[in-house]
């Protein structure tokens, strides 16, 4: 099975992105790209569609207002440069909100959310090769002149010191040589960046505002270019 998806946006780039994300993950095939909701609307009469790539403002239709005026909803992941509408694409129900330009590491995170809200039975026979290997629980970090086995459950958080991260366990904590943006493309959907220097596992926060997150007693800050995207991510 195929997840059918539907893009509408008036940017030929943007279209041509979200296709081009798409094409790395092989359970989702695109139906149509349409330039203008009033195009989507003869499409969605004549196809089905299990998930809509949807821009908000566009001419004569915005977004939020075509999606308000369909009969059979499919998900819908609203794909917009303004940060304003986010408040009401989530109350119309949004598995997600996407700023762009749309990089590949947070549009997986979406999907991700897509795939969750899937019936389990189908998330696991619908996982690609990327997502399996994004789903292990454990990786193989370098250190002390060897490679060392964590467990992804095992991380409370993640610092970026220069050259180096320093990954800190329930128990320990790993230096290895490596960016914090590289490391972040091995975590998988429980894992959230919320500051250049800092990734959270989001199962381990104890607590959050605005401007930090706690893990126990410790508290990270929230960056300011990061803060839309983790109160998001934390259903805020």
């Amino acid at each position: 099975m195929k997840y059918k998806c539907l893009i509408v946006d008036d940017e030929e780039l943007a279209r041509e992105l979200i296709v081009t994300h798409l094409s790395q993950l092989d359970q989702f095939k695109v139906v149509a790209t349409c330039e203008s909701a009033l195009e989507a609307n003869k499409v969605l009469a004549n196809k089905e569609v299990d998930l809509l790539f949807l821009d908000i403002e566009m001419p004569v239709l915005k977004g939020t207002d075509f999606l308000k005026s369909l009969h059979k909803v499919p998900k819908v992941i609203f794909t917009t440069a303004y940060r304003d509408y986010a408040l009401e694409g989530f109350e119309l129900n949004a598995v997600d909100y996407l700023l762009k330009p749309i990089v590949f590491e947070r549009f997986f995170q979406a999907i991700q959310k897509f795939l969750e809200s899937q019936p389990s039975s189908v998330q696991a026979s619908e996982l690609t090769k990327t997502d399996e290997i994004k789903q292990e629980d454990y990786l193989f970090v370098q250190a002390k002149r060897k490679n060392i086995k964590i467990q992804l459950s095992e991380i409370l958080y993640i610092e970026s010191l220069k050259d180096y991260i320093s990954i800190h366990l329930r128990t320990d904590n790993v230096q290895t040589k490596a960016s914090i943006s590289s490391f972040y493309k091995k975590l998988d959907h429980r894992f959230l960046r919320i500051h250049r220097s800092f990734i959270v596992n989001k199962d381990v926060i104890t607590a959050f505002t605005k401007h930090d997150i706690e893990i126990g007693s410790t508290e990270l800050p929230i960056g300011d270019s990061y803060k839309q995207e983790v109160m998001q991510a934390l259903s805020i």
